[in-house]
């Protein structure tokens, strides 16, 4: 069932891409920023950073320093592995759980130069099938969304870390996790200790 797990992952992933459709930026290499991009954001309804996190580029290119291992246990069991996914939109990291097939993947979406505005735009025209605006996380505003794909056990979560920045949680759980009725409040739990971990940097 690993393998099975390791492709849920990947396909779970490829949904960072979908905080990029509403910006100018091609698909290819993400480009770390320590700065907002643009003056005219937020936009399209998105809240503001009220505490920008500006220190991310070391955390852009290496996802799975953002979170230690042991922190990830500590709220969705023991990890087997983890493995980093090189994604048109950014990089993210992938904590692939010993028991059962239950992933949990994160990390900054550096392609994106609109943050939270580019959900926000996408709502606005119809472009997804989930999008709810949720509490904030440690301080930060966060969505929850999908373009399809919703189900139980499953949740992708982005916290916005700058007006031009997102982190992405994606718990990907089958019915023997402990929070596999609550993937959402996992994806929560893991934003804020990224976001601990981010601001101490």
């Amino acid at each position: 069932m690993r393998p099975k797990a390791t492709v849920l992952t990947i396909a779970a992933l490829s949904s960072i891409a979908l905080l990029g459709g509403c910006s100018d930026q091609k698909s290819g290499t993400p480009t770390p920023t320590s700065a907002p991009s643009s003056t005219s954001l937020p936009s399209n309804g998105a809240p503001a950073v009220a505490h920008p996190i500006a220190n991310t580029a070391q955390f852009e290119s290496d996802p799975c320093a953002v979170i230690p291992t042991a922190e990830v246990e500590s709220l969705g069991g023991k990890v087997e592995r983890s493995e980093q996914e090189n994604l048109t939109m950014g990089k993210a990291c992938a904590w692939i759980f010993a028991k059962g097939a239950n992933t949990v993947s994160a990390g900054l979406v550096a392609g994106n130069k609109d943050g939270l505005s580019s959900l926000y735009a996408q709502n606005a025209t119809g472009g997804l099938t989930t999008f709810k605006p949720v509490d904030q996380v440690d301080g930060y505003p966060a969505v929850v969304y999908a373009n399809g794909g919703e189900g139980p056990g499953t949740c992708t979560l982005a916290v916005g870390i700058r007006d031009d920045l997102v982190y992405t949680v994606i718990p990907r759980l089958g019915s023997d996790h402990p929070s596999y009725s609550d993937p959402c409040g996992m994806a929560t739990k893991v934003a804020a200790a990224a976001i601990k971990n981010l601001k101490g940097a």
